[in-house]
């Protein structure tokens, strides 16, 4: 499901729920909690159209922003030295991959690469921007699909070209972007914007700015809480 694209609007001037994701690329329960919230979404309008827009926009969030650039190993070396050795690194890949396999994702994290994020970041943004005719999910979607089932190394500009090229982008075009410092400034404002408004675990959903659900919470939750914003904007809008 594009939920760039979810709900579809139709006519006229119609309130706006603002959604936006902070999550990063290298987080499983970032890619679990996509699921979940596509599932919410779903079933919040499997009944028909809710009266409003949801503009919903994926925002940066580094687990580890000292993560040396260019430099990729294994996310079980990572893990071992995060979370006190190798047993317990056992133990948190293995409950995070049953726990997506339950969402219908089929993690690969024996061949995940560690790795700098914000080369991703940058991708994400710029798929986002109003000129550029790709969809910020896709490329959202892609990009958490070659670190937990491609075994990609995405904090390389070739690996990320690639991912690009999937989701429609032009190779030449997105190399040239990746390499230059376009959308630097912008990211890192977007990551600094999370710090400074206290975001510290992910994903965080923020809703028009002012309310934020954390986690990969439940389907269920996810409904109840757009079928609520989506009651408010209309009754604000009368």
């Amino acid at each position: 499901m594009d939920i760039d694209n979810a709900p579809e609007p139709t006519s006229g001037a119609r309130p706006t729920v603002t959604i936006d994701i902070f999550s990063d690329v290298v987080c499983p329960w970032c890619y679990i909690g996509k699921r979940r919230f596509e599932a919410g979404l779903a079933a919040a309008t499997a009944d028909g159209d809710l009266g409003v827009d949801f503009d919903i926009t994926f925002k940066p969030y580094q687990l580890d922003p000292t993560a040396a650039p260019g430099v990729a190993g294994p996310v079980f070396d990572a893990y071992a030295k995060k979370f006190g050795g190798e047993d317990k690194a056992t133990e948190i890949l293995a409950h995070v991959t049953n726990t997506a396999a339950g969402d219908g994702l089929e993690f690969r994290m024996d061949k995940s690469l560690r790795a700098n994020t914000l080369l991703a970041h940058r991708l994400i943004w710029w798929a986002g921007q109003p000129d550029n005719e790709l969809s910020q999910d896709a490329m959202k979607e892609r990009l958490l699909k070659a670190y937990f089932m491609d075994g990609a190394h995405i904090g390389s500009v070739d690996a990320l070209v690639d991912c690009a090229v999937d989701v429609g982008a032009d190779a030449d075009t997105a190399r040239t972007f990746l390499e230059s410092g376009e959308g630097a400034a912008e990211v890192q404002a977007e990551l600094d914007h999370a710090r400074d408004n206290g975001i510290t675990a992910v994903p965080t959903y923020v809703f028009n700015d002012e309310w934020a659900v954390p986690g990969a919470q439940d389907p269920e939750t996810f409904e109840k809480v757009l079928r609520k914003m989506a009651a408010n904007a209309l009754e604000a809008a009368q």
